[in-house]
């Protein structure tokens, strides 16, 4: 043994591991863990395949309603015209030869809207 007694500053090497974190030893929630995150994952991939698929039927549906809407206007516009070209036809005298005959008495009806109606049933006094 040496005669000198080891200073404060000097120590000695400690090999063993310490008590605290330690990345080869398994946490005990570990397993659990990786087992959510796992669902989580496969989760994530089936909401994203079915948002993208859900996205390509949209615009596939837009589109089809686009061509739809396209033939639409299309029958409008002949059923216009064939409106404007009977339309063209009628006169006076063909009204005759269809029955149509002058209104010889005229009645015409006018009833108050809802603000007139209103205003009369509510007394001058009262809100």
């Amino acid at each position: 043994m040496s005669r000198y007694t080891p200073s404060v500053f000097q120590g000695r090497l400690v090999f063993v591991a310490p008590k605290g974190f330690s990345l080869t030893i398994e946490h005990p929630a570990e397993r659990m863990m990786l087992r959510v995150l796992a669902g989580a994952l496969i989760c994530l991939a089936f909401c994203y395949v079915y948002l993208v698929s859900a996205t390509v039927l949209n615009v596939v549906a837009r589109r089809e309603t686009a061509v739809h809407t396209t033939h639409l206007s299309t029958d409008v516009s002949e059923l216009e015209r064939a409106y404007f070209a009977a339309s063209a036809g009628i006169s006076p005298e063909s009204a005759g030869e269809l029955g149509l005959v002058p209104v010889a008495h005229v009645a015409y009806v006018h009833r108050l809207g809802n603000a007139a109606a209103a205003s009369l049933s509510v007394p001058h006094n009262e809100i």
